[in-house]
């Protein structure tokens, strides 16, 4: 026996069938094509078989350093770390140089360095910094780092974390159907400054120590038995009790970009875009929140001495800031810092500091020293400028600066401030 459909729910149904029809009649397509950034993928197995010595290379795009036992670590942007034998700073010895796909940071406690590579955190063993050795690895410590684009002008067009690690970009013509009221819409990438999207003859003798020295600009420091390191706007801890054995600790979100970590007794210095946060890591495992001092929006690294931290600002970053400027902040009191003082600069990025000697890395302008016994005359008492090297960030020991900038490695010895002199250098492209 058929069922007749009430009058109603029959008229409704005819409504809705006529809207489906109209809705598809309404829409039109278009073949478009445009230039786009498609990511250039290594497979997870090459990748994480990828971290080797290999003979020494030259320095081509040299990025952080960081100082242990007299030997000194340079980063090659994105490509690997130079190992450096610095046992005798007027004669550097490139000793050899260790592949790690996307590195940018790293930290050496004892005698394992630690290093990101892209998505990963790897451990490297360098007892015998002749024959460094992969012994351990966090998987996925860091997701979804992505390489810098070569236009970041153009769309992303098939990205997917599932098929691998992106290592690269091919700028490349697409061509795909879209709705002709939408245009293309694939959502453009955005980045922080590593890549995370949101979606001698007079021989320094050092001591050995259990960690090792990093410059201002560092994203990786260690305190007790934990990394720390810094994912977009997340504070990472790692366990380095038992290595191999790393285990990720807890993850620490903050509410603004974090761009640098200074360690300075038991504290935790950040340097972010907007400010400087200070957090107590007495408990190694729990960081604790002590204060912030905020400035104008600007990249800013820090570095502290005694009751005085100093925080370069620059422009032309990411950061989207215009000052360029020295500033000094009384930290006597952490939990209410305040600015003594701010110096105009001309670029500045790293700085360090040393019994009162202070470092900065001025940018295009060179490496400026000044005595800043005194914080409210810092610029009346500039010791020396050294105007022809592009520089990039300074590690300051003893009487040796190591410094590292687009044109090399530069050791000078400042033992004696009235005397400073160039003492080595190993150029780009040696």
């Amino acid at each position: 026996m058929k069922t007749k459909l009430p009058v109603n729910t029959f008229l409704f149904l005819m409504v809705m069938i006529t809207g489906i029809f109209t809705s598809c009649q309404d829409r039109t397509y278009e073949e478009i094509t445009y230039k786009a950034n498609v990511p250039v993928v290594m497979g997870f197995d090459e990748f994480r078989s990828a971290v080797v010595k290999t003979s020494p290379l030259a320095l081509t795009n040299p990025g952080k350093i960081y100082f242990k036992d007299n030997f000194i670590f340079i980063n090659e942007f994105q490509q690997g770390i130079h190992v450096i034998d610095n046992t005798n700073p007027e004669a550097p010895v490139n000793l050899n140089f260790i592949e790690i796909p996307g590195n940018i940071d790293m930290a050496v406690k004892g005698n394992v360095l630690f290093a990101d590579s892209y998505i990963d955190l790897v451990a490297i063993d360098i007892s015998d910094p002749s024959n460094p050795a992969e012994i351990d690895r966090v998987e996925n410590a860091f997701p979804n780092v992505l390489p810098p684009m070569p236009d970041y002008t153009y769309p992303v067009y098939g990205l997917d974390f599932e098929k691998g690690v992106v290592v690269g970009w091919e700028t490349r013509d697409v061509t795909e159907v879209v709705e002709k009221e939408n245009g293309y819409g694939l959502g453009r990438v955005t980045y922080d400054n590593v890549g995370v999207p949101s979606i001698g003859q007079n021989e320094v003798s050092i001591n050995p120590s259990t960690t090792g020295i990093g410059g201002s600009m560092a994203r990786f420091t260690l305190s007790n038995d934990y990394l720390y390191t810094l994912h977009n706007n997340t504070l990472k801890l790692f366990n380095l009790t038992t290595v191999p054995g790393i285990t990720a600790g807890s993850e620490l979100y903050l509410d603004r970009e974090v761009e640098t970590l200074f360690p300075y007794q038991n504290k935790l210095f950040m340097g972010t875009t907007t400010g400087m946060l200070v957090y107590d890591v007495s408990s190694p495992a729990s960081p604790v929140f002590v204060s912030s001092f905020n400035h104008i929006n600007s990249c800013d690294p820090v570095v502290i001495e005694g009751n005085y931290a100093y925080v370069t600002l620059r422009s032309g970053t990411t950061c989207n800031g215009f000052s360029n400027q020295l500033d000094v902040v009384d930290i006597s009191s952490l939990t209410n810092p305040f600015l003594v003082k701010s110096y105009p600069m001309f670029n500045p990025h790293g700085l360090g500091i040393d019994n009162h000697i202070l470092f900065i890395c001025d940018g295009d302008a060179g490496l400026k020293i000044y005595d800043a016994t005194d914080p409210m005359a810092i610029h009346m008492n500039q010791i020396a400028h050294f105007a022809d090297i592009k520089t990039y960030d300074v590690i300051p020991v003893n009487g040796l600066l190591m410094l590292i900038g687009a044109d090399g490695l530069y050791q000078y010895d400042y033992s004696d401030l009235d005397s400073l002199r160039l003492i080595s250098q190993i150029p780009v492209g040696n």
